[in-house]
């Protein structure tokens, strides 16, 4: 056989080796968005019991009229993880099992369980017998408030909220009808209690660029009502608005972003997001 032969056999490996990859990993980021989770997303007990901070102050200046911001004093220790902090929640909810009649573990113990849950992709899902046990606790909420420090060590650091795969998608076009088909799946997701981390953004405007979790919906004539678990408040949840009329999600005002129109689209559910 000639070289040439050779080496058009080994591209053609190649070639299929890379192909049977990337259908293997949309077979396991289907299964995942397509399953039907065994129980709701509940806020307060299937969120963290502390929040991402903020590490700015942001204020309507009287005068201007104009949002602005000034740094906060003094600067709180743990920002810019609003990728990680409801990544690790879906991925609560999705790969661990809470069992509270166990005796709780050492700190040893926890921190490879923690491991184990974030380290299984979102992508992926597991039956309820296969999770991830974490013994001694009755929800993700009541751990976290025992092992906080251990959380934000080990869910990960702030450069994940600054590296995820799916941030090329906000800096292209968002079609009214493509924002349409966004909301209907988000509203089909959580009919099926699997949870969405989904990602705001104004871009080129950077008045927002923020991930949250929507877990709930209430459908009206004119709007779907998405109820979502904000990493900046551990206190209660958000919401998140599509209007059927304009074909456009709203995010109502709160501590770092004045409300109104936004683009939307999840991500840590397939292989391209």
């Amino acid at each position: 056989m000639s070289f040439a032969a050779v080496a058009s056999s080994f591209e053609k490996r190649i070639l299929l080796l890379l192909a049977a990859t990337f259908w293997l990993q949309g077979c396991a980021g289907t299964r995942a968005r397509e399953a039907t989770f065994s129980e709701p997303f509940t806020f307060g007990a299937d969120t963290l019991s502390y929040r991402n901070d903020l590490k700015w102050f942001y204020y309507r200046d009287p005068e201007s009229g104009k949002f602005k911001h000034r740094t906060r004093t003094p600067e709180p220790d743990y920002t810019h993880h609003c990728f990680v902090v409801a990544l690790a929640a879906r991925q609560f909810h999705q790969h661990a099992r809470f069992e509270p009649a166990l005796p709780p573990a050492d700190e040893a113990t926890y921190r490879q369980r923690i491991r184990q849950v974030v380290g299984t992709s979102p992508r992926e899902y597991l039956e309820p017998d296969e999770r991830i046990v974490i013994p001694g606790y009755t929800n993700l909420f009541e751990f976290s408030q025992a092992w906080a420090g251990l959380l934000k060590a080990e869910c990960g650091g702030a450069w994940r909220s600054y590296f995820q795969r799916g941030h090329w998608r906000m800096i292209m076009p968002f079609s009214r009808s493509e924002q349409r088909s966004a909301a209907e799946s988000l509203a089909c997701s959580v009919r099926r209690n699997r949870p969405a981390v989904v990602h705001l953004v104004k871009f080129p405007q950077l008045t927002i660029n923020h991930a949250v979790v929507v877990y709930g919906v209430e459908e009206t004539t004119h709007a779907l009502r998405f109820a979502v678990y904000d990493p900046y408040d551990c206190t209660q949840p958000a919401q998140l608005t599509f209007d059927r009329q304009t074909n456009r999600f709203q995010f109502d005002a709160n501590d770092y972003f004045p409300g109104g129109p936004l683009n939307v689209y999840e991500i840590y559910c397939s292989r391209w997001f």
